[in-house]
């Protein structure tokens, strides 16, 4: 069960919960349709992913509609559509569109498929690659609104776009999220490095880069097999990553203001992540304009609330979350 730190919404949380028809283990009920697409940034075009059950029919219901921001150091389906065989199940993809949701994601600027520049893809630059791919939602689907959910520094991607963008944004998911990044000891390290940060656009993400990454805040929240699988998927893609969001959250924070975040946030962690302490996110989340926000801890998950071993905890409060039942105001 999850572990909820603060709520202004926890006994709708709780309801939702309950009442939800399906378990929080994804079991495979109908075939699911897939698409690819370009999204244009001025010269850079932008690879989306597109996941859901069926595929679309003039005429249909819209279903809701999910979009996945990845981090600084993977891309967007190793992230968030990971196959791997013989351990379970680990795509959120697959999950959520056998929930019923309309599940994308993207590459962000010189990650996976998307175009290789000479920029370092920090935040500002996430977010314009996001201003382009929700309008082609939006001309896809039709939806106007978006639930979002970001990981790391997806997630700080994703909270500054809801800030730029409040119009588009639904219910807004921030995992393994940083605020001010006060007494973060991921970041006290990361910060040894700064100024290779400053003068390089790009840095090393090699295999043993991405074992630690499920290895640095405490062994054994993760399959080693996970990590083995994420390095196969990534390192198609050379063992070289941007430096922008580093940078930025060595020398830049805070990048979301969250008294300009209106949307409904749900701030989700593992009790065990080192990129942010408790008392950092719960300065966020107390200056959340929404009454309609949570603030939940998940036992026994560190960095990574994706794939992590107890991953089913994050998919049972996200669709908690983005199925609360609709607000009486009287």
């Amino acid at each position: 069960m999850t572990a909820a730190v603060a709520s202004s919404a926890l006994a709708g949380t709780a309801m939702a919960a309950s009442n939800s028809p399906a378990k929080t283990t994804a079991k495979t009920t109908a075939k699911l349709w897939t698409n690819e697409y370009w999204a244009q940034k001025g010269d850079v075009k932008l690879y989306m992913y597109r996941k859901r059950a069926g595929a679309p029919k003039a005429g249909e219901a819209p279903l809701p509609v999910l979009m996945l921001v990845h981090g600084s150091s993977m891309s967007s389906r190793s992230s968030f559509d990971l196959a791997t065989p013989g351990k379970g199940e680990y795509s959120v993809m697959n999950v959520f569109a056998q929930w019923g949701y309309d599940v994308w994601t993207m590459d962000h600027e010189n990650y996976g498929h998307s175009t290789q520049t000479s920029g370092n893809s920090d935040i500002a630059s996430g977010v314009e690659d996001l201003k382009a791919g929700i309008e082609l939602i939006a001309k896809e689907t039709g939806a106007q609104k978006v639930h979002m959910m970001g990981e790391s520094s997806g997630a700080i991607r994703a909270g500054a776009y809801a800030m730029a963008r409040p119009d588009r944004v639904d219910r807004l998911v921030l995992g393994a999220f940083t605020y001010k990044g006060d007494n973060s000891p991921t970041l006290a390290e990361r910060a040894k490095g700064l100024d290779y940060y400053r003068t390089h656009n790009r840095r090393l993400r090699d295999r043993a880069m991405i074992f630690s990454i499920a290895t640095r805040d405490k062994p054994g929240t993760s399959d080693p097999a996970i990590s083995e699988f994420l390095a196969d998927a990534e390192l198609k893609y050379g063992d070289q990553v941007p430096t922008g969001t580093y940078l930025d959250m060595t020398a830049n924070l805070p990048l979301v203001d969250p008294k300009k975040v209106t949307s409904p946030v749900l701030l989700i962690r593992g009790e065990y992540d080192g990129i942010a302490t408790v008392d950092d996110l719960q300065d966020f989340f107390k200056q959340l304009p929404s009454g309609d926000r949570q603030f939940v801890i998940l036992p026994g998950m560190a960095h990574s609330v994706v794939q992590g071993t107890n991953r089913q905890l994050f998919w049972h409060a996200m669709r908690a979350f983005l199925e609360m039942p609709k607000i009486v105001v009287s």
